[in-house]
């Protein structure tokens, strides 16, 4: 604490000694004189209770009195009037408030009563701004991602009113249509997971089961993808033993390999890794010789509906979301993923899960 602080703190302190001695004084002068009107004075400890009590009330009531004066409300209703409006702004859904009338009130001083007060309203209106930016932008983003396949949907649709149109061809309209349907359908579902995910408090249901059979279900149900484009698979998995939610695990595997094989070319290869390390920890690696992710879509491709491939076409196209429902299912589960990346070269995911020991 700075010497000026600890010399303004002493005489804030005597002040209030000195105002309270004056009121006690008062209060002693007051029931010594009725005492001596009234011939009574009473015990001691009784004169000593009553003065006390008394030199309180004078003092309260002193307080109460100073407050009722005009001039002393205006200066309270000037110094608590930007904090009022900035309520008020914050209220009405404007969280651009200005608080600088407050920096010349401190001159920098901390211990200041209001200091904190406006300090946190000031992070208030932040955290809310940034909120309500995360918000608009999602809002956007579902909009962007509903309105491209409504878009196809009513345009084929319009197309097969043709009555010239070939059965090949109103068989590769309605194929389009349904494409997109079930596009519309995995978003919204999408969404939904991803609410459910970030709304409930304990979403977890944990079981003790083998990770190595999950992630070899999981890689057997991906065979009709991996197989139609010639993938080769190269899988490594120890015997592991996890306690998990294993339908939320199930999803994380499923967005990963998925992800894998959407963005590796054919005749491409994926490998699937998993072990133990020596402190417990659980580790499993993803890795394909995709397209890659270049450095500055690393950064983001964990937040919603980012795209790190901005030339994606209809069939590879996804809604952004999967990647950020792996990172919200492994953060329930204090989980870590990390992502290494290059341009061409392809990508590893590595999953980490703490102290999942071995039975």
């Amino acid at each position: 604490m700075k010497l000026p602080e600890i010399v303004k703190r002493i005489f804030g302190i005597l002040a209030l000694v000195s105002v309270l001695a004056l009121f006690w004084s008062v209060a002693y002068w007051l029931t010594s004189w009725f005492y001596d009107s009234i011939h009574y004075i009473p015990h001691g400890f009784f004169r000593q209770l009553i003065n006390s009590i008394l030199g309180f009330f004078l003092f309260g009531f002193c307080i109460y009195f100073i407050q009722k004066i005009k001039w002393v409300r205006k200066q309270q209703e000037k110094v608590l009037h930007p904090m009022i409006k900035a309520m008020k702004m914050i209220a009405e859904g404007n969280f651009n408030i200005d608080l600088s009338f407050y920096n010349n009130q401190f001159h920098g001083d901390t211990n200041h009563p209001y200091f904190k007060i406006v300090e946190s309203v000031r992070e208030m209106a932040a955290k809310l701004g940034e909120m309500e930016s995360m918000r608009q932008e999602f809002i956007s983003n579902v909009s962007h991602e509903i309105q491209s396949p409504l878009t196809s949907i009513t345009g084929f649709a319009h197309a097969l009113k043709n009555n010239d149109l070939s059965p090949e061809e109103r068989h590769h309209y309605l194929e389009i249509i349904e494409t997109e349907c079930n596009r519309l359908s995995k978003l919204s579902e999408n969404l939904l997971k991803l609410t459910t995910l970030e709304s409930d408090p304990t979403p977890l249901k944990p079981k003790t089961y083998r990770l190595d059979h999950q992630l070899r279900r999981v890689i057997l149900a991906c065979e009709p993808q991996w197989a139609e484009k010639d993938i080769n698979l190269e899988i490594s998995l120890a015997n592991i033993t996890i306690t998990a939610d294993e339908d939320l695990m199930d999803q994380v595997w499923i967005n990963l390999i998925h992800n894998g094989i959407k963005f590796t070319p054919k005749g491409g290869m994926i490998s699937v890794t998993a072990f133990k390390t020596i402190e417990g920890d659980v580790i499993v690696k993803i890795k394909d010789t995709g397209i890659g992710i270049s450095k500055d879509s690393l950064m983001h491709i964990f937040e919603r509906f980012y795209k790190a491939d901005k030339s994606r076409n209809r069939n590879t196209a996804g809604s952004g979301l999967g990647l950020s429902i792996v990172k919200k299912i492994l953060d329930i589960h204090k989980g870590e993923i990390r992502v290494q990346s290059e341009l061409g070269k392809g990508t590893e995911f590595t999953i980490r899960l703490t102290n999942h020991r071995n039975d």
